[in-house]
């Protein structure tokens, strides 16, 4: 997805081949993934549904080895990704889930914006999930060899998942590296942040919007959120604003920071003068500003780009406003 796609390159083929031929065939990598599954508890019945007739899947081995490489601006990826489009859709949503979203608020202390600002990102609403079936992609990645000691820990716990029968395997979609469902949780994050909000006996963030939203939730809560406190705004800098204050490790009161001259843009505070700030310039000094707080290092937990936390605090305040 574009949300995680900030700078891509392509591996080189040879290096590809080389990888490939030293994991083995793909017979003997499933062999060796049977046995070490079944030593974890996984059932036989579970690795016979989820890996019989598996191949490896060319399509995923083509997206992953042959992703352009670009960069972006930040002004290109916010208008990329918050158009309005996204918006009007995003509103829409809203509207539809306002009593779902205040039980999830009341549950784990995360406002709508947020919650609606990563679902917008990572799924378009739940519109644009992935069609890859997650077990033939990242079995196709963990042996492949390239990732494996990334790929292979996430297959092992889409397998587990399966077993514990949360979905099926042909329900079991998402991207070609294997992120999940409407919030895009690789499948280590679903087994320590999905919850069954519905009350369903399973964690469906497939097609449950319950259990979509509230895992979303979950994710920030357990990530550091503040309830009731924002993620950051936009800001303006006084002319001799010096460069060297830009960034995280820039760390000091709110209070600090407006006594140099900063100021909000929109002429009021979101938190107090005690809390700790950071300001951010994402395109350098002659680009937007933004005084960022706790909350924002909460977002970066979901995906640790500066970009997609601004974007998706900013499309959050957008869907409320």
């Amino acid at each position: 997805m574009l949300t995680r796609r900030l700078l891509l390159a392509a591996l080189p083929a040879t290096v590809a081949a080389k990888a490939q031929a030293a994991s083995g065939t793909f017979a003997d990598f499933l062999a060796g993934l049977w046995t070490e599954a079944q030593r974890a508890g996984i059932s036989a019945a579970t690795l016979r549904a989820a890996l019989s007739g598996l191949a490896p899947n060319q399509k995923v081995l083509e997206r992953d080895r042959h992703q352009p490489e670009f960069t972006l601006t930040w002004a290109r990826y916010r208008a990329l990704l918050i158009t309005a489009k996204r918006i009007t859709a995003g509103r829409d949503a809203v509207r539809g889930n306002l009593q779902l979203l205040s039980a999830v608020r009341d549950r784990f202390g995360v406002g709508p914006a947020v919650i609606t600002g990563i679902w917008g990102l990572e799924s378009s609403f739940g519109t644009q999930t992935g069609d890859f079936h997650v077990v033939d992609a990242l079995a196709t990645l963990a042996w492949d060899g390239r990732r494996a000691s990334f790929f292979r820990p996430e297959l092992l716990a889409a397998l587990r998942i399966l077993d514990h029968g949360d979905v099926t395997p042909v329900g079991m979609t998402g991207s070609y590296a294997g992120a999940m469902g409407q919030p895009q949780f690789m499948p280590t994050s679903y087994l320590r942040y999905a919850v069954d909000f519905s009350g369903d006996g399973r964690r469906n963030i497939w097609t449950n919007r319950a259990d979509v939203l509230a895992s979303i939730a979950n994710y920030l809560e357990q990530s550091g959120w503040r309830s009731g406190q924002s993620w950051g705004q936009a800001v303006t800098l006084p002319a001799a604003f010096n460069p060297a204050d830009v960034g995280h490790a820039a760390h000091r009161p709110l209070g600090d920071w407006a006594r140099l001259g900063v100021r909000p843009l929109d002429g009021r505070w979101r938190a107090t003068a005690e809390t700790g700030t950071a300001i951010l310039q994402p395109d350098g000094p002659a680009g937007e500003a933004f005084a960022v707080y706790p909350n924002f290092a909460a977002i970066r937990r979901y995906n640790p780009s500066d970009f997609y936390a601004l974007a998706v605090g900013l499309l959050g305040d957008d869907l409320l406003a």
